[in-house]
């Protein structure tokens, strides 16, 4: 069952989400390298991107000959995100996500840019004129992302959705939670099916799918065309492949132990190294090796891997820490 964003097709139609901090360009290849419909990029302030930002350009970087990918903006400034958009596109992007679900108050309280992410929510008009500017500004697909609403008493997603297909957005992906939800809960999976049900175009679930389990029971419970797969691939990047099998008989991952999973994690480690610079990469690079060796039970190491800024030595620990899985950490 693929989703068809001519000219894209997702095939499977399970998702990587956008995750700050984590979904870079290392991460997302090696997701892909699994197998995985489209995987998104963090999320990116327009602003940051139109002025030139090193760190936000880095967030966009696509690389090149990469699989699917969508790069995600976010902002409240129609004229910004339009060209901010204009430049993903440029770079590669085969798919524009606007971002309205993002419920840190850093992103949804005024001051600075001002207010966009979920608040954007309460504000349905600027978000329709930001969505249009940007279906107006790029050839390739645009999508939304976005929550159930802003709190119970504005519960408006499928309102916004309708308003959304109208301007031109051809996904939705539907994160099951209000905004002063945050990520507390449960994510409403059932809640997702009235946006279903006021759209045509594909509708994607999201929230608390970590596994073949959950992604059957949201797509179950939601209607929805496929899933979007966050914290679940933390530490385990085989996950939204291992789901896209069970669920949509796409093929089976390999999935590595021993002395493969820590090729594998070095292989990470050092893609993080490039892409940031040794002293960047060494920090961003701690919280995938904790995910990892969290994971596989891997802990004998843990402490000193995750404190040494020599990779010679994290990488020697790493292999020592997957041949000899499941101590507990020193």
């Amino acid at each position: 069952m693929a989703i068809a964003l001519d000219p894209l097709l997702i095939d499977p139609p399970v998702l990587l989400a956008p995750l700050a901090g984590i979904t870079d360009l290392p991460f997302r290849r090696v997701v892909a390298g699994f197998g995985v419909g489209l995987v998104v990029s963090e999320m990116i302030a327009s602003h940051d991107v139109i002025n030139a930002k090193p760190q936000a350009r880095a967030k966009a970087e696509l690389g090149f000959g990469e699989a699917a990918t969508s790069v995600q903006l976010a902002g409240r400034d129609p004229e910004a995100l339009a060209e901010a958009a204009r430049y993903a596109e440029g770079q590669g992007a085969q798919v524009i996500d606007i971002n309205m679900g993002c419920p840190a108050k850093r992103v949804t309280a005024k001051g600075g840019n001002g207010a966009c992410g979920s608040a954007l929510m309460r504000e349905p008009d600027l978000a329709m004129a930001l969505i249009a500017a940007v279906v107006n500004a790029v050839k390739v697909p645009v999508t939304l992302k976005t929550r159930l609403g802003w709190d119970d008493d504005c519960l408006n997603a499928p309102d916004l959705a309708r308003r959304a297909e109208a301007e031109g957005v051809r996904m939705i992906t539907i994160h099951g939670r209000t905004r002063n939800q945050f990520y507390k809960g449960r994510a409403n999976w059932s809640a997702i099916r009235a946006v279903k049900e006021a759209v045509s175009v594909p509708v994607i679930a999201n929230g608390d799918i970590v596994d073949a389990a959950t992604a059957r029971e949201a797509l179950r419970q939601s209607g929805a065309d496929g899933v979007m797969v966050g914290r679940g691939a933390q530490g385990a990047p085989w996950r939204p492949a291992q789901i896209a099998h069970a669920l949509f008989a796409a093929p089976a991952p390999v999935v590595p132990q021993g002395a493969a999973l820590a090729d594998l994690v070095i292989a990470h480690y050092q893609a993080q190294l490039s892409f940031y610079g040794r002293a960047l990469g060494i920090k961003t690079a701690r919280k995938h090796l904790s995910w990892y060796l969290e994971e596989a039970g891997a802990l004998a190491h843990r402490q000193a891997i995750l404190t040494s800024d020599d990779p010679v030595q994290v990488e020697r620990l790493v292999r020592a820490s997957f041949a000899q899985p499941g101590k507990a950490a020193a």
